[in-house]
Order: C-alpha cells, then structure tokens, then sequence
C-alpha cells in the first residue's frame, strides 16, 4: 500500500507542477503573440502615418510647384523675368524634386505612376518654359502651347491627389 499510495503521491505532485509548468507555457505563448499583434499594428500605423507625410508634402509640393509655373509663363508675357522670378521658379521646383524623390521610397507602385505622370510633364513644360525665357523654343513651342501643357498638369495632380487619398483609405470624392 504505501508504495501505491507513494506512487499516486508522485504522480499527483508532478501532473500539479506539470499542469503549472504547462499553464505558465500557454501564458508565455499568449504574451508573445500579443505583443507580435501590437508590434504588427504599430508598425502599419507607422506607414501610414509616413506615407501621409510624404503625401502631403508631394501634393502641397507639386501644387506650389504647378503655380510657381503658371506665374513664371505670366512674369514672362508681362513684364520680363526677373532674377527673383528665375529663383521662385527654382525654389519650387527643388521643394517638388526633393519630395517626389521620398515619394518614389515610400509609394506604392499606384501612387508613384500617378505621381510620375505628374513629375514628367511638370519636367516638360518647365523645359519649354526654360526655352521661351532664353527665346530658344523648339518646334511648335509658343507660349499658349506651354500654357496649356501647363494647365493640364492639374488634371494629372487630381489624379496623383486621389491615388494617394485611395491608398490612405480615405473617401477619394473630392
């Protein structure tokens, strides 16, 4: 008897530490996904919050620069540019080129094509802008086809607006 009663004694003690040991494992499994889960939410939070900046800023950006533009082409029909016009123009073209640069790090392949439609024909027309200021425009270049290219450019920065606006999962009706 005592060495049934020893062996139940035994086996009792060890299904106790056993159960523990077995409970303290579930807890510590638990613990760690939760912290992977608020870890996982953290990080996509982050990205979000980058990718808005960048948004931001590319748009605001790329606006300024689509008006600094406009004003250049109107300076130039007007009055002559100035050196002070010549650097307004360039400031905002800087602005945009260093924000299309983080863009093209931080977009999605979407939002990048819209923004690099955008980048492109804000490069051409300022291009053509360049060669009417130096009165060396190319073939078909005058300064109401720059002003149109211009003026489309704004369809192209509603299209960049609502990619991005798409990809932050915000309503894209404007």
């Amino acid at each position: 008897m005592e060495i049934g009663a020893m062996v139940i004694a035994v086996v009792g003690v060890a299904g106790t530490l056993g159960g523990a040991l077995l409970t303290q494992r579930g807890a510590e499994r638990t613990k760690r996904r939760e912290i992977e889960l608020v870890r996982a939410h953290e990080e996509v939070r982050e990205n979000l919050a980058l990718r808005r900046g960048c948004y931001t800023a590319l748009n605001r950006d790329s606006r300024q620069y689509t008006t600094a533009l406009n004003r250049h082409l109107h300076v130039m029909r007007e009055q002559g540019v100035q050196d002070a016009d010549r650097e307004a123009l360039d400031a905002a073209k800087a602005a945009h080129r260093d924000t299309y640069s983080e863009a093209q790090m931080i977009a999605p392949d979407g939002v990048l094509a819209a923004a690099t439609a955008a980048n492109h024909a804000l490069t051409l027309v300022y291009g053509q802008v360049k060669r009417l200021e130096r009165d060396a425009p190319e073939a078909g270049e005058t300064m109401e086809t720059v002003s149109r290219a211009q003026q489309e450019i704004w369809d192209l920065l509603r299209e960049m607006r609502a990619a991005m606006r798409a990809d932050l999962g915000v309503s894209s009706s404007d």
